[in-house]
């Protein structure tokens, strides 16, 4: 946690000073988490060398001026799927925060969830300006104190003291040496292509939000600068950064587009690293709660997927919704597979096959490109 708050300091200060210089949040990649979490039969090592190599790989791209031949391949229904993609296959996470040291709680655990996540939802609903964009500040605030003074008590957290860490034999800056393994890397390959078109929506947003003029040469920039953040993270055993695309909806509602006023906040993130008291304070965080977030941020990410849908038009006949229903029903399947069957995959493609986001992605490349591949006259 010390190493990504210093990363995500550090690099918001990047991309503002010589990246895209646009107001954008930066923070860690849910859609890696999804990569990190289908691959954790493998080492630490081998995760997080693939986390490396798919930010090299996303500054190689930047340099060669590629990511404006790429773009044919990212079709609204494509970006559709990926969007609805990252939703359901992070439920068996969700289930898991949602339910961890349940024992004897269960029912409380199951209400709380339901309880808390329409409380945020009709927080967005009610709350206008500036308070929109601190739901999710609120819930966990509110959703902690509800669960300390209700929920299952909470085991006393210890601290550490920074010369403690750094004397440790445990304390490690990089994860040297690397390991790698193609499996893994083919399917954090697919997780950087929906990465990449998250960092170009969010970039392609706020520019047209501002009108900001140089729009390629600013995505080429942030885009490497996010490739190197990815490279670091990778090389020092923490998840990979991207800009948040929720950045131009807070802009709306501060009616503030400085991108200056994102500095101290990098230098916050940086501060509060080198305490590893109030580091561990933050973790405390009940798992419980986590989970409801990550329920309410999926419900807000599956919207998203589905406007888009309509606004783009994505569903136009039959085979239209099923370039989009197959994938998912499939990446949902696989994210629910039973440990003996994935166990009985081949270990060089397990990392593919077993991961319902890389192969939903695959698919829904497959049947709008190949099968169902519309043909003009």
């Amino acid at each position: 946690m010390q190493k990504l708050f210093v990363l995500g300091g550090v690099f918001l200060i990047v991309q503002i000073l010589w990246g895209h210089r646009l107001p954008l949040i930066i923070g860690p990649a849910s859609v890696l988490l999804i990569g990190i979490v289908s691959s954790l039969g493998f080492s630490y090592s081998v995760i997080y060398t693939s986390v490396a190599i798919g930010g090299v790989l996303m500054l190689l791209l930047s340099l060669s001026g590629l990511l404006a031949k790429i773009n044919f391949l990212f079709t609204s229904r494509i970006i559709v799927v990926i969007l609805l993609l990252i939703g359901f296959t992070l439920t068996p996470v969700i289930l898991n925060l949602l339910f961890e040291n349940a024992t004897g709680f269960e029912n409380f655990h199951f209400w709380f969830a339901i309880a808390m996540v329409l409380l945020m939802l009709l927080m967005n609903k009610w709350f206008v300006g500036v308070w929109k964009s601190v739901v999710v500040l609120l819930g966990l605030v509110i959703g902690t104190l509800v669960y300390i003074q209700f929920g299952k008590p909470m085991d006393p957290f210890e601290t550490t003291t920074l010369s403690e860490i750094l004397s440790s034999d445990k304390a490690s800056l990089f994860i040297f040496p690397l390991e790698f393994d193609f499996g893994v890397i083919v399917a954090f390959i697919f997780c950087y292509l929906a990465l990449l078109i998250n960092e170009l929506g969010s970039i392609q947003s706020m520019g047209s939000i501002l009108n900001v003029e140089d729009m390629e040469k600013r995505t080429q920039r942030g885009v490497a600068v996010t490739g190197i953040s990815n490279v670091f993270a990778g090389l020092t055993g923490v998840i990979g950064l991207v800009d948040f695309s929720f950045s131009p909806g807070i802009i709306s509602a501060t009616r503030c587009a400085s991108r200056f006023v994102l500095i101290p906040a990098g230098v916050g993130l940086m501060v509060i690293s080198l305490f590893p008291g109030l580091v561990s304070l933050l973790n405390q965080t009940p798992s419980l709660v986590i989970g409801a977030i990550m329920f309410y941020l999926m419900v807000t990410q599956l919207a998203s997927g589905f406007h888009l849908m309509q606004k783009q038009k994505a569903v136009i006949d039959f085979e239209s919704a099923i370039v989009i229903g197959f994938p998912i029903m499939l990446a949902v399947l696989i994210s629910f597979l039973p440990v003996a069957v994935v166990e009985a995959v081949p270990s060089i493609v397990r990392p593919i096959l077993t991961n319902g986001f890389v192969m939903g992605v695959i698919m829904v490349i497959v049947c709008e490109h190949f099968i169902f591949r519309k043909i003009k006259a």
